[in-house]
């Protein structure tokens, strides 16, 4: 039986938008085996090359792959008004307009695919959507940049500086020429708002998501964290915080019982935690071309497959500014008596306890690295505030997240 034409438009030919029409007529058989339709690419939109209108008119599906938020916004929203699926690996996108996305789609019938958005090839969107549609999910704890997790794990294998770990990130394509929206952290923000809106059905804006990058990362930071027994990522976090939710981007380093802390070079992972399933991690390579195209095509044999929709989200949940978080507090001092009795005072006034203390070197070369117990970030901010202007300090205070917790194998 000869399996029917199905229509591929592909917007982009960048180096996932190659990679997607390399791997497709490459699996076009398995393909055709499997859904009984043998996908092909019927028309390629570059700044050079096609038209939108030739391209829509000739798919059954288009796939977005020129990324920023317009035309791509108005490209999707045409393609799903003319009936077309789209499947999308554009975070940006989905975080500033997923709400009016995912609502054309249910208006038109149509199918809005997007796992390539956030994780790489790892299915987190999927599980959220299907395997955990019934779960009530507390929190979501992922790494999901590759790049910088490959910068991080650069600069704890070999003693890189940041800069350096960053070149030879470009060097092997990880990176961008222009690589801000993955350091400052605006690329993990970006995939968060688009998982707290799957996992907990409410609406997520990209402006509600606090993010920090990892461009002040230093040698000094990982070498005492490898001496405090920790590990260094770039985590996103989404959960419930009382009535409402948290969602953050920030560096944090973990012990090594956590389930991310393990995952190196470009691999992404996520972790889901539910009362019903206690966690599960998933993790998978989480930048590359071939990686991303291979997670587009999945999301094309899903729609190939109907039905399958985001749904109308239930609930209006506010996002909590203030949560709480274990620091690490690294401080240049002059070694002198009461020096440590101030800080601890200062802390303590706002609540804060105090973990573990490493002194090292002596005199005007002294540092003092510590890790605090869970408190609010506000409070532990106040306190640096206090600590930042006491006289016997070299140098401003630097402060990095914790998670202080470790799941039984």
């Amino acid at each position: 039986m000869t399996a029917e034409p199905f229509k591929i438009g592909l917007l982009g030919h960048g180096t996932v938008g190659a990679a997607f029409a390399e791997l497709l007529p490459e699996r076009a058989d398995q393909i055709a085996a499997t859904t009984g339709l043998r996908p092909e690419i019927t028309g390629v939109l570059t700044t050079s090359r096609g038209t939108f209108e030739e391209i829509l008119a000739a798919s059954d599906l288009v796939v977005e792959l020129i990324g920023g938020l317009e035309p791509a916004r108005g490209y999707v929203l045409a393609a799903m008004a003319a009936g077309k699926h789209v499947v999308t690996a554009n975070k940006q996108l989905l975080a500033h307009h997923g709400e009016e996305l995912w609502a054309a789609a249910r208006e038109h019938g149509v199918q809005l695919r997007f796992e390539a958005a956030v994780a790489g090839v790892v299915p987190v969107i999927r599980v959220l959507q299907e395997s955990l549609a019934a779960a009530h999910v507390d929190r979501v704890h992922g790494i999901v940049n590759g790049t910088t997790n490959f910068i991080l794990t650069q600069m704890a294998s070999t003693g890189a500086s940041y800069a350096d770990a960053l070149a030879e990130a470009q060097r092997l394509g990880y990176a961008e020429a222009d690589p801000s929206d993955d350091v400052n952290g605006k690329d993990a923000a970006a995939k968060m708002a688009i998982i707290a809106r799957l996992a907990f059905d409410t609406p997520v804006h990209l402006d509600d998501v606090r993010y920090e990058g990892i461009e002040q990362i230093t040698q000094e930071d990982i070498a005492y964290a490898r001496d405090l027994g920790l590990s260094l990522k770039l985590i996103g976090t989404a959960e419930r915080v009382g009535e409402g939710i948290s969602v953050r981007v920030h560096p944090a380093f973990l012990y090594a019982g956590h389930p991310l802390a393990s995952i190196n070079g470009s691999f992404n992972a996520v972790t889901v935690e539910s009362p019903a399933i206690t966690e599960i991690t998933m993790s998978g390579p989480g930048a590359g071309g071939p990686q991303t195209a291979s997670a587009v095509l999945g999301d094309v044999i899903s729609a190939m497959i109907p039905p399958a929709s985001t749904p109308e989200t239930t609930q209006q949940l506010p996002v909590v500014a203030d949560a709480e978080s274990a620091f690490y507090l690294h401080l240049e001092v002059e070694d002198r008596p009461g020096v440590l009795a101030q800080i601890a005072q200062l802390l303590g006034l706002q609540g804060a306890s105090i973990k573990s203390v490493v002194q090292q070197g002596t005199g005007s070369g002294a540092r003092l690295v510590m890790v605090v117990h869970p408190m609010l970030e506000s409070k532990f901010f106040a306190a640096v505030d206090l600590i930042s202007r006491l006289d016997f300090l070299r140098g401003t205070p630097r402060a990095i997240r914790v998670l202080d917790e470790e799941f039984a194998a």
